[in-house]
């Protein structure tokens, strides 16, 4: 299984905010230069996850964006499932397939992707981020 970039960039945002100092703010184009992706893009992907209750935005001379709530209350597995179209692994219902009134393949898909899921839900943003003294000089510079 492979993430879309969307999430990926989801992820990686949520990252850069864990890593910063409490209460303090970033900004899209801050977030988008340290990844290198279309400040375009990453303004949807913010978007998305704001609308999600992830992160906050405010607007204005003194502006930007931070984490809604602890790094301690988001889970991985839940991030992924909000922001991921497609965790069904293969589209039966949409295609033509011969096999669909007895294959069980999509059966088998999805215990799969449950069990991604499921093992991804026992990581938070915190423990993805523990090592912030080595995270740190990647994101932000020595």
């Amino acid at each position: 299984m492979r993430l879309t970039a969307f999430t990926d960039y989801g992820l990686r945002t949520l990252i850069y905010l864990a890593c910063l100092p409490p209460k303090q703010l970033s900004s899209v184009s801050e977030v988008s230069n340290t990844y290198q992706v279309s400040q375009n893009h990453m303004v949807k992907v913010v978007g998305q996850l704001r609308k999600l209750g992830y992160i906050e935005a405010y607007r204005g001379k003194n502006g930007g964006i931070t984490l809604a709530k602890p790094a301690e209350e988001i889970c991985i597995g839940e991030v992924i499932v909000a922001l991921e179209n497609h965790l069904d692994g293969v589209d039966c219902a949409g295609t033509k397939c011969r096999l669909q009134p007895a294959c069980q393949l999509r059966q088998a898909l999805n215990e799969g992707m449950q069990a991604f899921v499921d093992v991804m839900n026992q990581y938070s943003l915190a423990d993805v981020t523990a090592d912030k003294e080595r995270i740190k000089p990647l994101l932000f510079g020595a």
